[in-house]
């Protein structure tokens, strides 16, 4: 690609063209507003912050508010008070390059509230309707030192066009710049433009999506997000992103987060009853695969209906409470203990089966992106993952008990703005990894229960790693048409969202009282010795050597007979969602 057009008069419209609306508003928390001479009782707009901005841009002042701080419009990071801006003014465009090669669009916010200050623009690919925030500030330290303006900008790209010109502020000793300036002409941007933020409001960050790039200078701008994700970071994402080119002076491109140095970073959380709300306005329709074998059940079933505990050396293993007070806590995957599925055969292929009637999302609340986040990440049960099968070019072939284990843990997890209480995006876990889908690209669906509209996941067949589409995804070499299928339609349904379907189990800023299963820190089936090649030998005979060998490396890489760990032994538990590459 050599260049980047300005979009063309006549050009069909863009997904980027349209604003994302929401199927439905978010949930509402009451607060008093007085506007202009008329004090009034408002739930809507305090908790939809494009609706907020309104308000507050044509006179609306809050004079008091409910209880915390979640789904307030703004906040506080210790002196620096920031707001999240979602209404844009259009700088540049091209519709080359980018995702799906439809291009980019560079923004800058409009109309930021009187007092604040913008700290970068805006950037998004062209393949999805607008929907994005970045954060702008104002300094209530009260010694005006938190924010300062930029003492230069660095130029790092002019488009060919002439229509784009991307802008480093430079920052004066002791402060960092957290977002890039987009002008349409070639004139400096004024100082006023945007701000610095010092340095001790600052952390690291790193790229997060790719937006545009280009061979012509090695051109390329991406979203910022920081470098540290957890539920203790403190690091914040603005929202901003990073360009470069090789025009680009050495080092000029280094920018920072803002980091949340308030007491308690936690202080925007939403308490248990916003949570409550959350998922009853997005918890996930999950649909499971019409040829499905495998269902989903509770822990509780799963307990009552025979399931064992083994302890390394003692042959009789111990049947497991219906709480499952009785296991041990603690002590991490050690080999020790082990859970299974009940000794007689008829029950064994039973409980195997699962109990969709019984089954539930077991909930954990965590803070994310220095506190200005709620992540809600959902967990599901299953006694079994079923066996996997391979695609082989034309042929599915089934592979016998390989990637068939007891227990089986996975999730979806919902980002959920404290600013806004709106859904950001959402995870979809897959095996070892997973991806994040932005709320603008889920699929939505109106249940009977008063007309909601929630997103929806896909478990897939037997495997039940969870995908945003129907349809088969491939783990392995695609162009090969070698891989392990991952199928995915609807068929039966778990409503996560319906009445006692969903169950917070831990809120560790709340305090909330874990079941002691979750303590269970050792793994949910025990460990499965398979024969891989002679495995493959038996069900694939006639491929042809190279494909088998290619096969068998493909299942090693893949697949485990290991028993999976219970929830709080994954990494997302105290860390951001791992991503698939």
């Amino acid at each position: 690609m050599s260049c980047f057009p300005c979009i063309p008069v006549g050009t069909a419209a863009l997904p980027i063209e349209k604003q994302f609306v929401p199927p439905a508003a978010p949930p509402s928390w009451p607060a008093a507003v007085l506007n202009h001479h008329t004090c009034l009782k408002f739930s809507l707009i305090s908790s939809n912050a494009r609706l907020m901005d309104h308000f507050l841009l044509t006179g609306g002042t809050v004079v008091s508010v409910s209880d915390g701080g979640f789904a307030k419009g703004s906040i506080d990071l210790g002196g620096l008070q920031v707001r999240q801006i979602t209404t844009f003014a259009k700088v540049w465009s091209t519709t080359q390059g980018g995702q799906d090669g439809v291009g980019a669009t560079f923004f800058k916010p409009s109309p930021v509230p009187a007092g604040f200050s913008v700290l970068g623009h805006y950037a998004q690919p062209n393949n999805r309707p607008l929907f994005g925030h970045v954060l702008v500030a104002h300094d209530t330290s009260g010694t005006g030192a938190l924010l300062a303006a930029p003492v230069d900008y660095i130029l790092v790209w002019s488009s060919p066009d002439g229509a784009g010109h991307f802008w480093l502020p430079k920052a004066p000793e002791g402060y960092w710049a957290v977002g890039m300036v987009v002008t349409a002409t070639s004139d400096k941007p004024s100082p006023d433009e945007v701000r610095c933020v010092r340095t001790d409001f600052t952390d690291g960050c790193e790229t997060e999506e790719s937006v545009l790039s280009s061979d012509m200078d090695a051109f390329s701008a991406a979203t910022l997000r920081p470098s540290v994700r957890g539920i203790d970071a403190r690091g914040v994402r603005v929202g901003t992103f990073v360009a470069q080119s090789s025009r680009t002076p050495s080092g000029a491109s280094v920018m920072a987060c803002l980091k949340n140095n308030a007491a308690s970073h936690t202080s925007s959380m939403p308490d248990l009853a916003q949570v409550n709300s959350l998922l009853a306005a997005y918890a996930p329709h999950v649909y499971l695969h019409p040829n499905e074998a495998y269902l989903p059940s509770t822990v509780t079933w799963f307990f009552e209906n025979g399931a064992l505990l083994s302890q390394k050396g003692n042959q009789t293993p111990t049947p497991v409470a219906a709480d499952g007070s009785n296991l041990p806590q603690g002590g991490g995957n050690d080999g020790g203990y082990w859970l299974d599925l009940p000794v007689d055969s008829n029950q064994r292929e039973r409980v195997k089966k699962g109990d969709l009637a019984s089954a539930k999302v077991y909930v954990q609340a965590k803070p994310m992106l220095g506190g200005t986040v709620t992540d809600l990440a959902a967990w599901i049960f299953y006694p079994l993952n079923g066996p996997a099968r391979a695609k082989v070019g034309f042929f599915t072939i089934p592979l016998g008990q390989i990637g068939e284990h007891i227990g089986d843990w996975e999730h979806v997890t919902l980002r959920v703005s404290n600013f806004s209480g709106e859904l950001l995006r959402m995870y979809f876990s897959q095996h070892s990894a997973g991806t994040w889908v932005d709320a603008s690209q889920l699929e939505y669906l109106v249940d009977g229960d008063g007309g909601k509209s929630r997103p929806v996941a896909y478990a897939s067949q037997n495997g039940h790693a969870m995908y945003p589409k129907a349809g088969l995804v491939l783990q392995g070499d695609e162009t090969l048409g070698v891989g392990i299928r991952n199928d995915t339609a609807k068929g039966s349904r778990l409503d996560a969202g319906a009445a006692g379907r969903c169950e917070v189990v831990s809120a560790e800023y709340l305090g909330v009282a874990e079941p002691a299963w979750l303590g269970f820190e050792r793994e949910w089936g025990p460990r499965e010795e398979y024969d891989i090649g002679r495995e493959i030998n038996s069900v694939a005979r006639f491929l042809p050597r190279s494909l088998k060998e290619r096969l068998e490396k493909l299942v090693e890489k893949v697949l485990v007979g290991e028993g999976p760990t219970g929830p709080k032994m994954h990494g997302n538990w105290r860390n951001d969602e791992k991503e698939a590459h």
